[in-house]
């Protein structure tokens, strides 16, 4: 059976999608092209973007604050620097287009609280959810002898747990808001990085966890992730990061703001779903 494919059961129409069953009525015609869709509204949507105080999460929020987006901010530390992309955002658009919220996502207690202020927050009460982002994120080299297992612990809490349950708890305000989730996943999918497994394999678990919500949610939420490339290097990678750009095809690396663009793209896109985007200029066709 193709991934995709449909059977009549008890004068029902059921419809797979990657092996799971989608029931319709009989008086609905599930021809692809005929569907019935909704496409999603991103002016006044609320967003939710984790780690947004700094780097990619940061131009993120400051492109979908212009963009007409009301976005929830969350950061571990990073108050002063999310604080500023408000204000920054207000005086170029003359309202008020966010607000931060404060949680370590590797502790239970600061996840549950982060879930109830999204949950109660008075955007969120009116419209529901528009978009979430799963951004927040830890890289760290070492050696695989020498890592920690409370390191590899606390990522897989990061990259994995967290996403879980925020989108798990949130649902209902997802439904609510004709909202999707974006997860922000990794090129190394796939590859083997030296000193970096902790790092690839908890990322990749986020990728896979993301692919299977798209078909779990399908119909309901749509669910895809966002691969970047060589973008924004640290500076302990600076080798590295030199060896990357050699292989890329259009021969330099990207920036912050092309994330946001691709993040806002899935987002405002109602037909994508279970999609990996790739924005790594062409690297992935040499490797």
């Amino acid at each position: 059976m193709s991934p995709l494919s449909g059977r009549r059961v008890g004068g029902r129409k059921k419809r797979c999608v990657n092996g799971i069953e989608v029931e319709h009525g009989s008086n609905r015609d599930t021809s692809l092209h005929e569907l019935s869709r909704r496409e999603p509204v991103m002016d006044g949507g609320v967003v939710l973007i984790t780690g947004a105080g700094q780097r990619l999460g940061a131009a993120t929020a400051s492109r979908l604050m212009d963009e007409g987006c009301y976005v929830l901010i969350h950061v571990r530390s990073s108050v002063d620097s999310a604080m500023s992309l408000i204000e920054e955002s207000t005086a170029r658009n003359g309202e008020v287009r966010g607000a931060v919220l404060q949680a370590d996502l590797t502790v239970d207690d600061d996840v549950s609280r982060l879930i109830l202020e999204v949950k109660n927050h008075p955007n969120v009460v009116a419209s529901g959810l528009f978009g979430m982002v799963h951004n927040a994120s830890f890289y760290s080299k070492g050696s695989f002898e020498e890592i920690a297992l409370e390191t590899f612990r606390s990522l897989n809490r990061l990259h994995m747990d967290a996403p879980f349950w925020l989108t798990q708890s949130l649902i209902p305000e997802l439904e609510r808001g004709q909202g999707s989730v974006v997860a922000v996943v990794d090129t190394s999918w796939g590859r083997a990085w030296e000193g970096l497994a902790h790092y690839t394999s908890s990322k990749a678990g986020l990728r896979q966890l993301m692919l299977n919500l798209a078909g779990e949610l399908v119909g309901r939420i749509r669910v895809n992730c966002l691969a970047p490339g060589a973008i924004m290097a640290a500076d302990w990678e600076a080798e590295h990061f030199a060896s990357v750009l050699e292989k890329v095809p259009l021969g330099r690396s990207g920036e912050a703001a092309d994330i946001a663009s691709g993040i806002h793209f899935l987002l405002n896109n109602g037909t994508i779903t279970g999609n990996v985007l790739h924005i790594d200029g062409g690297w992935t066709l040499n490797e």
